[in-house]
């Protein structure tokens, strides 16, 4: 045998096996006695094999047994009496007592360990012939726990020979290993209600699914095996296990999400399922809205159809972003003969309606649920809300372990309650009521409801938060706003802890951070947004506002490159009317500064579009002045005379408020300006200086219209011009003040003024993060490391087609000047002609290493 065993081939052999079998051949003796012992798929029955080949070809008569541990105690008794060699490989069975007698006298016992990482890569490798590199091999051993098996079911892709296995499995262990593929395999009292074991009992359970090799060193599932139990367990099995373990949950009142969630998408239906869902998805929606939008789905399937499955589906469905959704069901709910249900679908419509750019018919939806919310138990008239309809406990589920097998139906679907249907309620569907009818012109209304007093409704943090900011954006339109920046912000804070869960129409944020556009705020407006971006405030829903709000207030201090980045963190994803607006006059903004009239003309067809899906209110004001100019730029500025006549109109009606009147009139005079309508200028130079005594950013700007105008006529005072352009510059407006300064000078004739201004221009526009240097780029084609920084940038400019005068424009110099940097470009290049410059520069700047 000894010698025959070295020529056994032993290559798929498990690597303490293989390291046996050399022993065994080299030995002088074959051993008496012999014990493997292995979790399944280990090699065990390989190392068998290679042994009795070994055997018969030695000629030895050896007895070599595997599974000993299915062996009954009298078969294990004979194998105590036989002579010559004998050989036992078994699992792991702590609680034989039979196998630990018959193991004492063998003369050796071998453990068979999982692989490590370099063996796993070895096995993987000799399974399909490729080599395995170092990290594949390390990503194959965490999903595999280096079980052989497991390792070349894995690369071979045979996961579906664990279907027999599995079903030939005891019922206690395949029950078992189910559960813990459903993440209850550390909960010691929900498996013993499931397999109706004591818990000393529990073990020799957990000792049965060690064994077979499907567990890692701290009983949990790996990842191969997880994956092989939910593809290719019994799927009636696995289907009743997991709906005893919700039920054996839900009946102790405790949490169902992670079962739950192994329920989805298996057909699971009936009164259990469906309160499982149910419940799972309250417990989700704080974190995660749309799994809780797919589990309330899931509910309605089951069988849940009652008016709290449907609130809390338009619910994360409005979170996660789902409006259609959201807007389905609430106007479905609205239809219906319920009242409190009626009341919780005009908040979901509202809601979605305010993101639809609809704020008037948003502010009637919420009133009316305000009013419904008033018509309680006790009041003289209104809906007919019973004390068993409105205040009914809901019923808490026993704590008694179900038995097996018997259907379950929970009884909390028929309790009601307020709670269960609704988030806003009176006092904060009044809020934001009065939100958007002040957004929407209506500020008597607004007024009226802020003013109004709720009785009866608890002062929640969420109360408290809209209640404060509906305060402030009355307070900004009604001509006393000078603290509504300091409320909204201290709003936004109130509401980010408190904010989970509720669909918003607005956030404190976003209005905190347009009052700050509209103010001269934006570092405060930035860093307002970035805390509702970092908390979460309003989930999905709000998520694209914050981020086109951070957009903007990039692109209006001059930030461009970080505008972009805005930009097209949300570019590529559906957006509502108010979020497409301001998504495309983004573009718009970052093209007209950028002097890029190809986009801007691109652009322009999407903004003027989205402005037609939008009804004009006051938080749109900043994307309509953007419109005004750019359809002043390309010729289209007769489109928006209807919706400029509306936001006058509206601002009329409310006074025209300081804080929202004075950017408009800003845009509107950069409009005429382009157009060199020089009377529509000069009015809108009247309206700024009206407005010069509401704080220093109404006088700012109307310091630096009167010195745009004056620069334009050709008369004007270069010193009230750099004064003026600074103190642009203080409030943030950096490309503004760059571009005041800039066109002053290049339409001056004093050249010690020109100089100045030049150099304050690029001073102001270095505070937008644009590098100016002397020196070539790193990295810069070769024939363009001869080039100036300025010769590249007008080089670029020209490239992209713009004129030497609108180059000149952009870089604040004449077009006589970048006449002459062509005529250097051309020189140091060598181009013959100016067609051949251009070929040659536009090949040079479109190589990756440049661009």
């Amino acid at each position: 045998m000894n010698a025959l065993l070295a020529k056994t081939g032993t290559d798929a052999v498990h690597p303490v096996a293989r390291l046996l079998l050399a022993e065994l051949a080299a030995a002088s003796e074959t051993p008496a006695r012999l014990v493997v012992v292995a979790p399944g798929g280990y090699g065990k029955t390989t190392l068998l094999g290679a042994l009795e080949s070994g055997c018969r070809e030695a000629g030895v008569d050896a007895t070599l047994v595997d599974d000993a541990d299915q062996l009954g105690e009298d078969d294990l008794a004979r194998l105590t009496s036989l002579a010559g060699p004998v050989v036992l490989a078994h699992r792991p069975n702590p609680r034989s007592e039979a196998l630990r007698v018959l193991a004492e006298p063998f003369a050796r016992q071998v453990a068979l360990p999982p692989l490590d990482a370099d063996e796993v890569g070895a096995l993987a490798r000799q399974l399909t012939g490729r080599l395995v590199d170092g990290t594949a091999a390390a990503a194959l051993h965490s999903r595999t726990g280096g079980v052989p098996r497991l390792v070349e079911r894995a690369v071979t892709e045979q996961l579906g020979e664990f279907r027999a296995e599995l079903a030939e499995l005891d019922d206690d262990v395949l029950r078992y290993l189910i559960a813990a593929e459903a993440g209850a395999g550390r909960n010691l009292d929900l498996l013993c209600a499931l397999l109706e074991l004591a818990p000393d009992r529990l073990p020799e359970v957990v000792d049965g699914a060690r064994a077979t090799g499907l567990l890692d060193a701290n009983d949990e599932l790996l990842p191969v095996a997880a994956e092989a139990v939910r593809t290719y367990g019994p799927p009636a099995r696995r289907l009743t296990v997991l709906q005893q373990l919700v039920e054996i949950q839900l009946r102790g009142g405790l949490p169902v999400l992670e079962l739950a969630k192994s329920l989805l998408d298996t057909g699971s239906s009936g009164a259990s399922a469906a309160a499982a869902f149910a419940a799972a998805a309250g417990e989700a929606l704080p974190g995660d809205a749309k799994l809780a939008a797919r589990l309330f789905a899931a509910a309605a399937d089951a069988g849940a159809r009652d008016t709290a499955v449907t609130t809390g589906w338009a619910r994360a469905a409005a979170l996660s972003g789902d409006l259609d959704t959201a807007l389905r069901l609430g106007d479905g709910m609205l239809s219906g003969d319920d009242p409190e249900a009626r009341a919780a679908g005009a908040e979901i419509a509202a809601t979605v309606l305010a993101h639809r750019g609809e704020l008037a018919r948003s502010a009637e939806l919420y009133r009316w649920a305000a009013a419904a919310d008033a018509c309680a138990p006790g009041d003289g008239d209104g809906p007919d809300l019973t004390a068993s309809t409105w205040g009914a406990p809901r019923t808490t589920p026993g704590h008694n372990a179900p038995v097996p097998g018997e259907a379950w139906a929970p009884s909390w679907t028929n309790a009601r309650g307020p709670e269960v249907y609704r988030w806003a309620g009176r006092g904060a569907a009044n809020a934001f009521a009065a939100i958007a009818l002040a957004g929407s012109g209506q500020l008597a209304a607004a007024r009226n409801l802020v003013d109004a007093p709720v009785p009866g409704v608890a002062p929640t943090l969420f109360a408290g938060a809209v209640a404060r900011t509906a305060d402030g954006i009355v307070d900004s339109v009604s001509g006393q706003g000078a603290d509504t920046l300091s409320a909204l912000v201290g709003a936004a804070a109130m509401l980010e802890p408190a904010a989970t869960g509720a669909p918003l129409p607005d956030s404190p944020a976003a209005l905190a951070a347009l009052v700050g556009l509209h103010s001269g705020e934006l570092g405060l407006a930035e860093s307002v947004l970035d805390r509702a971006l970092a908390s979460g405030v309003g989930g999905d829903l709000l998520t694209a506002r914050h981020r086109l709000l951070l957009g903007w207030v990039a692109m209006t201090s001059g930030h461009l490159t970080a505008a972009a980045e805005h930009r097209d963190a949300v570019a590529g994803t559906r957006l509502e009317a108010r979020d497409e607006l301001f998504f495309a006059t983004l573009e718009l903004g970052l093209a007209r500064r950028a002097s890029d009239l190809v986009g801007l003309q691109q652009s322009w067809d999407r903004a003027y579009q989205a402005s037609m899906r939008q009804q004009t209110d006051l938080f749109t004001l900043l994307p309509l002045g953007e419109l005004a100019i750019a359809a002043a730029r390309t010729g289209a500025h007769a489109k928006l005379t209807r919706q400029l006549r509306h936001a006058h109109a509206m601002l009329g009606e409310l006074g025209n408020p300081p804080l929202w009147t004075v950017s408009l009139c800003w845009h509107e005079l950069h409009a005429a300006i382009t157009v060199e309508d020089l009377d529509t200028a000069s009015h809108q130079l009247a309206a700024l200086t009206s407005f010069a005594g509401h704080g220093r950013y109404p006088a700012a700007l109307a310091r630096a219209a009167t010195c745009w105008l004056a620069v334009l006529g050709g008369a004007f005072d270069h010193d009230e011009v750099s004064a003026a352009a600074a103190e642009l510059h203080e409030l943030d407006l950096c490309w503004d003040a760059a571009r005041l300064a800039g066109q002053a000078a290049i339409r001056t004739s004093d050249r010690k003024a020109m100089v100045q201004l030049l150099e304050g221009a690029r001073q102001f526009q270095a505070g937008t993060g644009r590098r100016e240097s002397a020196t070539p780029e790193p990295g810069a084609a070769p024939g363009l490391s001869t080039l100036s920084e300025r010769e590249l940038e007008v080089a670029r400019l020209v490239v992209d087609g713009l004129t030497y005068k609108q180059a000149g424009s952009k870089l604040f110099i004449s077009g006589k000047t970048v006449e002459h940097h062509m005529a250097r470009i051309r020189a140091k290049l060598g181009a013959a002609d100016r067609r051949e410059l251009l070929a040659t520069l536009r090949e040079l700047l479109a190589k990756p290493d440049f661009s």
